[in-house]
């Protein structure tokens, strides 16, 4: 899982400056998406918190959790690793899920790797959760009302003495304004603070979502290396929602890659509480208002992919791989998973090299069909090459494009109407330099 090293400690302080961009306007629902500050308490009705337990070699705030005040319909996606840590057993055993009332989560300890023991500290880090939430006037919470997830180098076991005395003060801690330390409490070698709000304004009324993301090696298509906790404060049922999460999810965090691994702690936790009073159904009138539920939920795990691949270990800028034309959704997924998944592209991204065959390369051993005589390939807007064959073009440009912190794949493969986007980054020395000192 994610990672701790010496390295990080050189790092400056997280800060988060999410951009507030204009309302996007849903053509389909007339629902308007419009992005607003915050993370895991920006919906109504959560409170969070993240406390110094000393599970973290840095001593850095390594205990986390997000609570609802009332029960919620809770659903998630989990890793595809068929090694996986206990805290994603112990939430694919809850979810989906109507009484979730918070969501733990420790960093710097995945837990995984851990066997019976590490099943039964997972379990016991619940009760302690619960116990602590109860006595700090939650009401009657149990440990199957909380969500487990951990973080950190694989193979250690939890410090349960130092998470139990650390839990009061955890509670104790709650805030409707904790987003931002929830947030600082998961990270391990990320960079910077990840975290994403919307406002949902539609026929039913209005509805925020927000969330938080931390990962930033180790990430991979098929549910990638990270931990994403979600809020919204709308009305869903928790089948309902378990559909709608694993469809977002699959469009988004699902095709994200930074260099290739799959880990063993992976999960998107997803939580609604009602707060606001929008209800949403897939029936009748209420179809609308679905759709704008899972616009605003698309917008937020979006952005979390994008800013997990700026944050990429040590990546120098973030890639988006766009792919139209396909005549499915699932041959542009391939198309764009394989050049996102291409180390060799990546380097030459790194390097800012328009080695545009790399891409060619990756598109034609992904499985994706494509038209020889319409497929077309574009770097920073530039066309490189079209019915494979080579398009003049000027290279300083596009070499200077490339040094950009966002940089643009557009490739079209001709043969229908159907789309995909791939989130990655560069492949950088930082990176070989920051992993080879993984356990120091």
């Amino acid at each position: 899982m994610e990672k701790e090293t010496a390295l990080q400690a050189k790092k400056s302080k997280p800060k988060s400056a999410p951009a507030v961009r204009k309302p996007r306007v849903a053509a389909s629902t007339g629902a308007a998406v419009e992005a607003i500050r915050g993370g895991v308490t920006a919906a109504s009705g959560f409170r969070a918190a993240g406390v110094k337990a000393g599970i973290k070699a840095s001593k850095k705030a390594d205990l986390a959790i997000v609570v609802s005040d009332r029960p919620a319909a809770a659903a998630g996606t989990f890793t595809t690793n068929a090694i996986r840590a206990s805290s994603v057993d112990w939430c694919e055993a809850i979810l989906p899920s109507a009484k979730v009332r918070a969501a733990l989560c420790s960093s710097g300890c995945a837990n995984a790797c851990t066997g019976a023991r590490g099943a039964k500290d997972t379990a016991a880090v619940a009760a302690i959760a619960a116990a602590a939430l109860s006595a700090a006037g939650g009401g009657a919470v149990t440990p199957k009302n909380i969500l487990v997830a951990s973080t950190g180098v694989i193979g250690k076991f939890l410090p349960m003495d130092r998470i139990a005395t650390a839990m009061p003060k955890l509670a104790a801690s709650l805030s409707a304004t904790g987003g931002g330390a929830f947030t600082e409490a998961i990270m391990t070698t990320d960079l910077a603070r990840k975290e994403s709000a919307v406002r949902v304004t539609c026929g039913a009324g209005k509805f925020t979502v927000g969330g938080t993301v931390k990962g930033s090696g180790m990430i991979h298509p098929n549910m990638a290396t990270m931990l994403c906790f979600i809020t919204t404060d709308a009305a869903i049922e928790s089948a309902l929602l378990n559909t709608v999460v694993k469809r977002v999810v699959n469009r988004t965090f699902n095709n994200l890659t930074v260099d290739g691994d799959t880990s063993t702690n992976d999960m998107v936790l997803v939580l609604a509480n009602g707060a606001s009073g929008v209800a949403v159904r897939g029936i009748g009138r209420g179809a609308a208002t679905l759709k704008a539920f899972e616009d605003g939920l698309f917008a937020v795990c979006n952005d979390l992919c994008r800013k997990i691949a700026a944050d990429g270990e040590g990546a120098t800028k973030r890639v988006e791989v766009n792919v139209k034309g396909a005549k499915t959704e699932a041959d542009a997924k391939l198309a764009a998973k394989a050049v996102a998944n291409s180390n060799l592209t990546k380097c030459a991204l790194f390097g800012n090299d328009p080695n545009w065959g790399r891409i060619a390369c990756a598109v034609g051993y992904s499985g994706a069909r494509f038209s020889k005589q319409k497929m077309s390939i574009e770097l920073c807007g530039i066309q490189v090459f079209k019915n494979l064959q080579p398009v003049e073009f000027d290279q300083k440009k596009a070499h200077a494009l490339l040094k950009k912190k966002v940089v643009s794949i557009d490739i079209d493969l001709g043969a229908g109407n159907e789309t995909a986007t791939a989130h990655t980054c560069d492949f950088s020395y930082d990176y070989v330099k920051i992993n080879a000192e993984y356990h120091t």
